[in-house]
């Protein structure tokens, strides 16, 4: 049995790291992809996880896989494709380390997933199903991954879910918009930034966490808001949590990074939603925002993960 399995991309973040006199800067390359992330950080902190995707046959696609493999997560589902590369994204950053994407992926290897390539046996086999919106922004893997969700739901699997909007790989806003509200209808467990919540409804955490609840029908949702923290809310507790004072080099992958350590702590609590206490919401969220804050010290997404030891010993000061 296995923890998680989650569908999605899988690429290289080619990160800035200086800038030459005509302002071209030298990157530097990491593994990357919001669901690869998101795994990495629920095997690192205890979790059995696998991951169903396409990367193309090339040397970023092998090191992908390698990755993977490393990090402890299962790659049976991955399927490799000789006539796609696999995609890869551009990252510069501003002085706060905030990051700004460009993408090579028209198309990348993870956009042309198929329905029958996906391994069903891993859904079969998991507790909870993950996905992002990056899977619904391209066919055929649009409606592989609508497929694999009414799949997962049919068999009676937990379904969480991070937008994790890209604005630039959209063909428009509005397409944006309509695939992320469908998205958010099939969870029971979202993780979405304050960013996404005002692009969605231009609204608060709060209010966005409320009308998740009510209006399509989630039974956890959690709002990261970037250095202050998270709001998570449930139908019965709610709670605010302020992260750590860290200096940081690079976001990268930290809202994943809180998504997958966060469902780690759910996982290990072993009770239903219904019945998370303010306390539970407390230490769930004082974990995943203490381990994302700590990754952005460090660069890239899945090498920053910090051990579960140093996590914890950062939890003492919130």
């Amino acid at each position: 049995m296995y923890d998680v399995v989650a569908l999605g991309e899988l690429l290289i973040d080619f990160a800035s790291r200086s800038i030459d006199s005509a302002g071209y800067p030298t990157m530097a390359a990491h593994p990357g992809g919001a669901p690869g992330n998101f795994l990495a950080a629920l095997t690192a902190y205890g979790k059995k996880t696998a991951f169903l995707g396409k990367v193309g046959e090339d040397d970023f696609g092998r090191l992908l896989l390698g990755t993977m493999k490393t990090a402890g997560i299962e790659t049976k589902g991955i399927r490799i494709d000789p006539q796609y590369f696999t995609t890869l994204a551009f990252v510069t950053f501003n002085e706060a380390g905030d990051r700004s994407f460009s993408f090579a992926r028209k198309p990348g290897a993870d956009t042309q997933l198929t329905w029958d390539e996906i391994d069903r046996s891993l859904i079969d086999e998991a507790r909870v199903f993950h996905f992002g919106t990056l899977s619904l922004t391209d066919e055929p893997v649009r409606t592989a991954t609508q497929k694999a969700v009414a799949y997962a739901k049919q068999k009676g699997k937990l379904i969480t879910c991070d937008p994790n909007l890209q604005k630039p790989l959209w063909k428009s806003e509005a397409e944006a918009k309509k695939q992320v509200l469908w998205s958010l209808h099939q969870a029971d467990i979202v993780k979405i930034s304050d960013d996404e919540v005002d692009f969605l409804w231009h609204c608060g955490p709060e209010e966005g966490a409320d009308r998740l609840l009510k209006e399509y029908g989630v039974s956890l949702a959690m709002v990261t808001l970037g250095e202050k923290g998270c709001y998570l809310k449930t139908a019965s507790a709610s709670r605010s949590i302020s992260g750590p004072s860290v200096h940081p080099i690079d976001t990268t992958g930290a809202g994943d990074i809180f998504g997958g350590s966060a469902l780690s702590r759910f996982l290990e609590l072993d009770k239903p939603i219904s019945q998370l206490t303010e306390e539970d919401l407390a230490y769930i969220g004082r974990f995943a925002v203490t381990a994302a804050s700590l990754s952005t010290e460090s660069s890239g997404g899945i090498p920053s993960i910090p051990e579960k030891k140093r996590v914890l010993e950062g939890m003492k000061a919130l």
